[in-house]
């Protein structure tokens, strides 16, 4: 297990420069998300707020995924996992 963790840190820090954007990507990047990624950032606010929209659907579906796995809802006796339980 230790030596899958080390490997894991060593092989994230060696990726590092390779993700973060280079001097001529910073150029071009705008101040918010400058320095993140290769390749150009959102142009207009629209960008930016499609990214924030997608970001609080995929945070709410994931909110309801974990609620619903731990305390499924489903007690009335017709149901089909009473019947599979049995």
């Amino acid at each position: 297990m230790y030596k899958k963790t080390l490997f894991s840190a060593l092989l994230l820090m060696c990726c590092q420069p390779i993700v973060m954007a280079c001097d001529a990507c910073k150029k071009k990047q705008a101040v918010v998300l400058g320095g993140l990624t290769h390749g150009k950032t959102p142009d207009s606010n629209w960008d930016y707020l499609i990214v924030v929209v997608m970001v609080v659907v995929v945070l709410v579906i994931f909110f309801y995924s974990v609620k619903w796995l731990i305390r499924p809802g489903e007690k009335s006796a017709g149901h089909i996992k009473q019947f599979i339980l049995e």
